[in-house]
């Protein structure tokens, strides 16, 4: 079956001969090909506006991101043979990098398979599909996951926030073998659960493990505060290096009921204290009883969703900041970290020194971490490179 042809404005094509991959509504030659005639999701080919061909991407019409590139070469489409091919390629480099299959197998953009995203904890995979292209050929995604490896059970975990955007009716559905109630995986050699089916996006976030890893290198023998620990992924680390006490702290009482979980398969529910309730306040209670910490972990959800929430974003960065370091004995360590895409790395910096100097502090940035290797940055999409993370001691002035 023939594809259409979108056709892009004069010039539009210099982002994508560059390497980008996304087309924006207001690049495509509206008049020689109309919006409004592709089908949610529908392959076409696309030329620029000489005639030359680009490539094949998908698309949609009700969008500002109309298209996706998916191939450089009209001859693939996305399809069963396609994503078999971009698996193996995705699984050559976490092989490369990681010594146990728990990590990110697929990465959107950054593994070329736009909208697209693939959690693996050994023999279970939990897929999200955020986009009405990838959501078309959703059967053979699953059959493709089982050509190249064989999974004890496949979880589609498609209820994130962007599906509404595009579309698409959100679901979470079991579509291959039993799923547990907590799911097995290891990170820095520490065993843990996830809850793949309740939890947060997949039930896990494995693009902090390198800053983990940083962090264990700093608890040992410590009193150690872990702020929206959602089900324990740094506090309990803490523990596994040998945190002398971990508090965690998080809003949902279940995901401090899995961190506890975590905490006792670790032989250390006994070094474990769990505070349910709002991160701020929790804060504001333990600086009023003068409590003090070795080592606080700022790990928020996303404060900046969008370019305009940026202002206010910065506000509740600092706010949680200011209170950490508050909360910091003297020669104290602050890991603050931001998965926030439209916080720059600089303002971070900036929040940090700024907090210090209002506490008259003294603020030492000595480890900088980024996402680990399985959330691969995409050279052409800066929004690929969102992680942030910093270990800080934070000294007297002097």
């Amino acid at each position: 079956m023939s594809l259409n042809t979108l056709i892009l404005n004069p010039g539009a094509e210099r982002r994508l001969r560059a390497g980008h991959v996304w087309i924006y509504s207001n690049e495509v030659d509206n008049k020689r090909t109309p919006i409004k005639q592709f089908e949610l999701g529908e392959q076409v080919l696309v030329e620029a506006s000489n005639g030359k061909s680009l490539g094949i991407a998908y698309v949609n019409p009700n969008t500002l991101i109309f298209g996706r590139l998916i191939s450089r070469d009209t001859k693939l489409r996305l399809d069963r043979s396609l994503l078999v091919h971009r698996l193996n390629i995705a699984l050559s480099l976490r092989e490369a990098c990681f010594d146990k299959p728990c990590y990110r197998l697929v990465f959107g953009d950054s593994d070329a398979l736009p909208g697209l995203v693939i959690d693996r904890f050994y023999d279970l995979f939990v897929v999200q599909i955020s986009t009405a292209g990838m959501e078309a050929v959703v059967d053979e995604i699953v059959s493709a996951l089982n050509k190249v490896f064989t999974p004890s059970a496949i979880v589609l975990r498609c209820d994130g926030k962007m599906r509404s955007t595009e579309g698409l009716e959100s679901y979470i559905e079991v579509v291959q073998g039993e799923v547990p109630e907590l799911c097995p995986l290891e990170e820095n050699g520490v065993s843990l659960l996830a809850p793949v089916l309740t939890g947060q996006k997949t039930g896990w976030f494995y693009d902090h493990r390198n800053n983990r890893a940083a962090m264990q290198k700093h608890v040992a023998g410590k009193r150690v505060l872990d702020l929206f620990s959602y089900v324990g992924g740094w506090g309990v680390q803490a523990l596994a290096a040998g945190a002398k006490e971990v508090t965690c702290v998080d809003a949902s009482e279940t995901a401090l009921e899995v961190a506890l979980e975590n905490a006792r398969i670790n032989s250390a529910e006994d070094r474990f204290i769990g505070l349910q309730g709002d991160a701020f306040d929790t804060c504001k209670a333990l600086i009023a009883e003068k409590e003090k910490f070795d080592v606080v972990i700022v790990d928020p959800p996303a404060f900046i969703q969008r370019r305009k929430d940026v202002r206010n974003g910065e506000r509740a960065y600092a706010r949680i900041n200011n209170m950490a370091m508050r909360l910091l004995d003297r020669n104290g360590i602050l890991v603050s970290a931001s998965c926030s895409m439209h916080l720059e790395r600089a303002s971070l910096i900036d929040i940090i020194r700024s907090n210090a100097r209002e506490l008259d502090r003294f603020a030492q940035i000595f480890d900088q971490g980024h996402q680990g290797a399985d959330h691969p940055v995409h050279p052409a999409i800066p929004e690929t490179d969102y992680l942030k993370s910093f270990c800080v001691r934070v000294l007297p002035s002097s």
